[in-house]
């Protein structure tokens, strides 16, 4: 298939109802409405294509652009790749999903991540924590360098209040998921979740609530869920 028989396909897909739905978490024009469950069924019968993912990225549209990321080909994304889709990510499902999703899966998660942590741009910044919680999540505590994940707590807890709102929400997920992915991490988390305490959001017109990170943490450990690290971050 080409970039532009899936738009058109993507197209038929779209629908106001959904449309309206997506307004109301943050999303913006040029987008179709397409719900993730047809999207899936899009990347099911394409499975992977780098070549498909980045023309798709390339259109600016929504739901193209979130497609891109369920086929792409993590392995092959390059540093220029990520931080161009970085850069064109307009609204949170791209940056904190699609490209958090994407970069914590390639071979330069790291990397791009405490870069972008730095940034003073609000979407990339908020994409460079969100990568991280997809790391811890991902890399066997053997493969971590526990310091510094300490030290990124730290920096959490002495700025997150300071930030902009999707960093304030991707830090808070980000001691989330230390908490609850690194057990040998998970009192450390626990004391930077509870001196930080309620974290404020504006989640716009939605019923959306962001999480205190220390009962997260705590009810994710008491069903024992605690450490399982998962195969991917996609979803």
């Amino acid at each position: 298939m080409t970039v532009e028989e899936i738009v058109e396909e993507l197209r038929s897909f779209g629908s106001e109802s959904t449309k309206s739905v997506l307004i109301k978490h943050g999303a913006k024009e040029p987008f179709f409405g397409v719900k993730v469950g047809d999207l899936k069924k899009i990347q099911k019968r394409i499975k992977k294509s780098h070549d498909l993912a980045l023309g798709l990225y390339d259109t600016g549209i929504s739901d193209a652009m979130y497609l891109a990321g369920l086929i792409a080909e993590d392995g092959r994304m390059t540093p220029d790749d990520l931080q161009r889709w970085a850069e064109q990510a307009y609204w949170y499902m791209l940056s904190e999903y699609t490209v958090a999703w994407v970069t914590a899966e390639s071979r330069y998660g790291w990397e791009m991540a405490l870069q972008w942590i730095d940034s003073d741009k609000e979407n990339i910044a908020s994409s460079g924590w969100a990568t991280l919680s997809g790391l811890v999540s991902l890399t066997e505590d053997s493969a971590l360098n526990m310091p510094r994940i300490e030290s990124l707590l730290e920096r959490v807890e002495q700025s997150v209040h300071r930030q902009p709102n999707r960093v304030r929400s991707t830090m808070n997920g980000f001691v989330i998921s230390a908490g609850v992915y690194v057990p040998p991490l998970a009192d450390f988390a626990l004391g930077v979740a509870g001196r930080i305490g309620r974290v404020s959001v504006d989640v716009g017109e939605t019923a959306c609530k962001v999480p205190l990170a220390a009962d997260y943490i705590h009810k994710c450990l008491a069903r024992g869920s605690g450490g399982k690290k998962r195969k991917t971050v996609k979803c």
